[in-house]
């Protein structure tokens, strides 16, 4: 590693930060080591599981939230479909399906070479991002898998934006 990739090192770990956004939030989390953190946050539908890891070597963080959902076989290829139209419209990060485990996640890496740390900012848009991205997904899953609706009118009815509450 030459001086410039060193210099390029970040110099505090961002889950250090991320542990007292999870901590004041008051979030169950578990923090296996100084490279990962798995949380627990309350979402309207569901509860969402993050995890997130910091790889020093490459100064990212990649960040990922499970959706709590179980996927038929007969339903795959409607819910792939359904990821494939929500990833359209997303600017930050996508959503996967984990044909082996058959984990639904949305999943984000934030590069952080060049500057000495993540701000607090950075982090909560990263978790409301991700978890609002999941809220809005959770009712178009819903339809499609148990439903048996078309992915278009799921997609439609999920992106539809409401105001105020019933």
């Amino acid at each position: 590693m030459d001086l410039t990739a060193q210099e390029a090192l970040v110099t505090n770990n961002p889950l250090d930060l991320l542990e007292e956004l999870v901590n004041a939030n008051d979030w169950a989390h578990d923090r296996s080591s100084d490279q990962e953190m798995i949380v627990q946050v309350q979402g309207h539908w569901t509860d969402y599981h993050l995890c997130v890891i910091w790889q020093p070597d490459s100064c990212a963080i990649y960040f990922s939230c499970q959706l709590d959902v179980k996927v038929q076989d007969t339903r795959r290829t409607a819910v792939l479909e359904l990821l494939a139209a929500a990833n359209e419209r997303l600017w930050l990060g996508h959503f996967d399906f984990t044909g082996e485990d058959g984990l639904l996640l949305f999943r984000h890496t934030i590069p952080l070479r060049g500057v000495s740390g993540v701000s607090v900012e950075q982090l909560e848009d990263m978790v409301d991002t991700a978890v609002g991205e999941c809220e809005r997904l959770f009712p178009a899953l819903q339809l499609v898998i148990w439903g048996g609706q078309k992915v278009e009118e799921a997609m439609a009815a999920a992106m539809m934006d409401t105001v105020g509450e019933a």
